[in-house]
């Protein structure tokens, strides 16, 4: 698993890997260290005695939110960070990789659990490098394509949204136990838990998200100009950026286009739209008399299909939403707004020690979205899996399922 990690940097120099584009996305590189030196803090300093930082300084550069452990290099400074090279990453990763296997054997079960959560955490990076990957090479105005991809067969336009009856009435919510052991068979993050009964009131939801052809309706109509649909956050937003479109389209002559890691194309009308904010997608179910799911909506619906469904991150390579083959999928292709604030569940407590800062303290001004993306590595969600970012983010493969009251 750790080695997708280094397959999905492979077609990037050592200059590509240490560019920062914005605050919120980090270099390449320091992807690859931070998630190596989350192991070799949490695991091996602390639980193998003889153990020998692999370099006494890296702990200030890779170390992200961590009060605990100190001071830290800023992070809109990451992509100062010419040294050290990716190749010596790369060694760092390799040695630690090598260090904990050795380990493993006799580990206690608290650093077992450490190391299961530090897989976890892999593949969130994993996924964040994509897009950080992505959008790195967006302000770039050659924009190269990272990978090639074959060209691609049309495809018909999906018929009108279906809705789809939710359960109402009481649920439960939440992975049951939110276990992080190493010993346990369904791993959750401490912010999934605990399970807890929540009242859901009738509506239905849509079979599937919304298009990009569904969009540019959206804009044709003068979506981004009307103020009736927007919150009143998301109108500034709105104004004071100039937003006219999702991140990463762009209009031509022939219509709209959209840069993605397989460089820039026309967009497929028939594609899950994506990289939209909550802002966006609120105002998108306004102006389509809709409303966008609650996330204990989304999980009692998504809860009878299968998590590993659906166009996930298998491996390196051309990753974008796909059309629907037909069916409401609830797993893959585009990570879905909710209206819900990313809040504690009743009865949350954070972990002990520094692992505690993983997810708690990040309750506060974020939405949850559910479901995974086309970036997010296969096996990584489950129904209860609860993403967040601020309202205004939209460089992750975010977008929008509607809703409606019934």
């Amino acid at each position: 698993m750790r080695g997708l990690s280094v397959a999905l940097v492979a077609p990037l120099s050592d200059a590509d890997a240490t560019i920062q584009s914005m605050d919120d996305a980090s270099p390449a590189k320091w992807h690859l260290a931070h998630t190596t030196w989350f192991l070799e803090t949490f695991v091996l300093r602390d639980f193998v005695s003889d153990y020998a930082l692999f370099d006494a300084d890296w702990p200030f550069l890779f170390n992200s939110y961590y009060e605990a452990e100190g001071a830290r290099h800023a992070r809109p400074m990451r992509g100062l960070l010419s040294r050290p090279s990716l190749a010596q990453i790369l060694d760092y990763r390799a040695a630690v990789d090598e260090a904990v296997l050795a380990a493993l054997p006799t580990l206690p079960e608290a650093a077992r659990a450490l190391v299961t959560l530090g897989m976890h955490h892999e593949e969130q990076h994993q996924e964040l490098l994509l897009t950080d990957i992505l959008h790195h090479f967006s302000v770039n105005p050659l924009e190269s394509a990272i990978w090639s991809a074959p060209a691609k067969v049309p495809v018909a336009m999906p018929g009108p949204i279906g809705w789809i009856e939710g359960v109402s009435g009481e649920v439960e919510i939440g992975a049951s136990g939110a276990s992080t052991s190493s010993t346990s068979p369904d791993f959750a993050f401490d912010c999934e838990g605990p399970r807890h009964r929540a009242l859901l009131h009738p509506h239905a939801l849509a079979d599937r998200t919304v298009t990009n052809g569904e969009w540019a309706a959206f804009i044709a109509d003068g979506g981004y100009a009307d103020p009736r649909h927007w919150l009143s956050d998301g109108w500034s937003w709105v104004q004071a950026q100039g937003i006219t479109a999702p991140l990463y389209w762009r209009r031509e002559e022939g219509g709209w286009s959209r840069f993605g890691l397989d460089g820039r194309r026309a967009i497929d009308p028939a594609a899950p739209v994506t990289h939209v904010s909550l802002y966006e997608a609120d105002a998108y179910a306004s102006w389509a008399g809709a409303r966008l799911p609650t996330e204990f909506e989304w999980e009692a619906a998504a809860a009878a299909h299968d998590p590993l469904a659906g166009n996930q991150l298998d491996a390196a390579g051309p990753v974008e939403p796909r059309p629907s083959l037909g069916g409401p999928a609830f797993f893959g292709d585009v990570w879905e707004w909710t209206g819900s604030a990313y809040r504690p569940y009743p009865g949350f407590r954070a972990v002990e020690g520094a692992v505690g800062e993983y997810n708690g303290k990040f309750m506060s001004g974020q939405f949850v979205l559910r479901g995974g993306s086309c970036a997010t590595p296969r096996g990584h969600v489950r129904a209860a899996y609860r993403n967040f970012f601020y309202p205004h983010q939209r460089w992750q493969f975010t977008g929008v399922r509607l809703a409606k009251d019934i």
